[in-house]
Parts: structure tokens; C-alpha cells; sequence
């Protein structure tokens, strides 16, 4: 059974007073993820909202060791990192539990300019958990396209509208054949909660992308964060599941459109909280641009259901 909100512990590693925006869900992600993995933790960031609501030293906004790395980097500083404290333990130099190494990084840093090192770290199966905070853009530097930017969606680079479907990085990870990979958003904490435990009691790479809804790149209200992340999951526009060893499983809400129990909410009403599909949808081309949309997310349920061998 899913953990209530109300049962989540009071550890708190996010502090008040941090520079992030009001409604961040990066934020709010943070806040869950540091109650599952406790202050037993080093942090890598990469250049990212994150890292410019932190603060600086020696009063930073998150209590663990902090380390901002490269762009393209955090793969592979968080291997250093790992394999040095097992080294050190190895040699008596560290008692007690390891420290969780863990990566928080956004989609640029994942999708696009990070993932080399990421796959490399994947492919040796290092001892981590790899975050990311999926906005969907590079919101911090003035929200330009990603990998995981959606089709239709305008950003600073794509001014009438993206014309290609986003990846799927998490499957991407799932056939790198490491332990645990796992797909949550801040709608949903305990879901979120649980699988960082999860993942917190694997030995190997772990890695959990998290939906953030950006209300600066999304243009949507900003008490609107949790709603949109609601609305991503109900209109089958982000998919809530975890993978065990490659077994793909779904979570709920997902797990009853994947299952055909229930269709997904039509998606004209996700993209119309959105000012950010605006262009797209007052075009005269927006029906057929609004169906391509749709298809998008028919195909990827469709294709994630073959993929975890589900008949409905």
C-alpha cells in the first residue's frame, strides 16, 4: 500500500527560506525525497534551478554535502564519488553505513548533455541514484527545448512549436539492464516516497525521473503545480511505473489505463492549462495539431503495455 502524505516523516533537509521559485515542484520533489533517503547523503547538482536556489556557502538551502559539478558530469562524479567511499571503507577509513550517493539533475542535464556519462555509469551498474527533475526545458537559462520537451510545446527554441515527440529516457534506462528504474511526480508523494526507499535498499545504479511542472515555462498559474502534475498522469501524458530487474510494473492511476479499465482524460484539456501550447492551439492547424498530441500518448500506452507484456 501506497504511504500516506500524512505518514511521511517530519525530517526536513530542504530548508525555509531557499531561492526557489514559490510552487517549484523541484522543490517540492526535494523535500519528499530527503524525508525517504534521510541526511545519510552527498548531493550532485548540476548547473540548474536547483543550484540557484540553494544559496551559497556556508548557508546552503539543502543540509547534506552539497557538490556542483559540470553539465555533463554527474554520471560520472557521482561513480568517483561512490567507488572512493567504498575504498575508504575497504580500508577502515569510513565505520558505519555508507552515505547515499545520490544526483539531482534536470532533463538537459539527463535527456541531452549528461547522458553519456550517465549511460556509462548505468553500464558499470555503480552504487547511486540518479534523479531527474523533468520540466520538460532547460527552464533555468530561459526555458529552451530538450529531449524531453513534448511535441507542440512552444519554448525560446522552438517558437511555433516542437515538431518532434519526447523520449522515453526511462525505458532508455531500463535496457541498460540496471536494478531499479522508476518514473513519479509531486502529485502523487507517497508514490514518490516509497520508490526512493526503494531504491535507497538496491545495491547498483538507480534511476527515478520525476515530472516537475515548470509554472514559469509552462505558463500555467503557479498554485497549480500539483494539479498539473495530476493532469499529466489522468491524460496519459506521463506514465506512473516502476521496473524491478527489467519487470515493468505500473502504479496507480496508470495502472488502470494501462490496464483498460479507465481511458485516459482527453488531452485538450491538459494543453489548454497551458500557455505554453497556446501558439499551437490558436492556430488553424490546432485540431490536427492537438490529434498529433493525442497520438503521441496513444502510441507510448500502447507501446509501454506491450513492453510490460499486459493484454487487456
Amino acid at each position: 500500500m501506497t504511504t500516506s502524505i500524512k505518514n511521511l516523516p517530519d525530517t526536513e533537509l530542504v530548508l525555509s527560506g531557499n531561492g526557489a521559485c514559490g510552487g517549484c515542484p523541484a522543490t517540492m520533489a526535494l523535500r519528499i525525497v530527503g524525508k525517504a533517503l534521510g541526511p545519510n547523503a552527498i548531493m550532485l547538482l548540476t548547473p540548474s534551478c536547483s543550484v540557484a536556489s540553494m544559496g551559497m556557502t556556508p548557508k546552503l538551502g539543502y543540509n547534506w554535502p552539497c557538490i556542483n559539478v559540470c553539465f555533463a558530469t554527474a554520471g560520472s562524479s557521482a561513480s568517483g564519488i561512490t567507488h572512493a567511499l567504498e575504498i575508504m571503507q575497504e580500508k577502515g577509513r569510513l565505520k558505519g553505513e555508507l552515505p547515499t550517493v545520490f544526483s539531482w539533475v534536470g532533463d538537459g542535464g539527463t535527456y541531452d548533455i549528461g547522458f553519456q556519462a550517465l549511460s556509462a555509469a548505468a553500464e558499470r551498474n555503480d552504487n547511486m541514484i540518479f534523479f531527474c527533475y523533468n520540466n520538460e526545458a532547460y527552464s533555468n537559462t530561459g526555458v529552451q527545448r530538450s529531449g524531453a520537451t513534448p511535441r507542440g510545446s512552444y519554448t525560446t527554441t522552438t517558437p511555433t512549436g516542437k515538431r518532434q515527440p519526447k523520449k522515453n529516457m526511462a525505458l532508455l534506462m531500463v535496457e541498460h539492464h540496471i536494478p531499479y528504474v522508476a518514473t513519479a511526480t509531486v502529485a502523487y508523494p507517497g508514490d514518490l516516497y516509497d520508490k526512493v526507499v526503494k531504491a535507497k535498499s538496491i545495491r547498483g545504479m538507480k534511476y527515478i525521473e520525476i515530472l516537475a511542472p515548470c509554472y514559469l515555462g509552462w505558463q500555467f498559474d503557479m498554485p497549480e503545480t500539483v494539479q498539473m502534475s495530476r493532469m499529466a498522469v489522468r491524460s496519459g501524458a506521463w506514465l506512473l511505473w516502476e521496473a524491478e530487474n527489467g519487470k515493468i510494473i505500473f502504479n496507480n492511476p496508470t495502472s488502470a489505463i494501462i490496464g483498460g479499465k479507465k481511458a485516459p482524460e482527453p488531452v485538450d484539456e491538459y494543453l489548454f492549462k497551458q500557455g505554453r501550447f497556446k501558439r499551437l492551439l490558436q492556430g488553424s492547424d490546432a485540431l490536427q495539431r492537438i490529434a498529433e498530441i493525442q497520438e503521441d500518448i496513444n502510441r507510448e500506452i500502447a507501446f509501454m503495455r506491450e513492453r510490460a507484456k499486459i493484454t487487456i
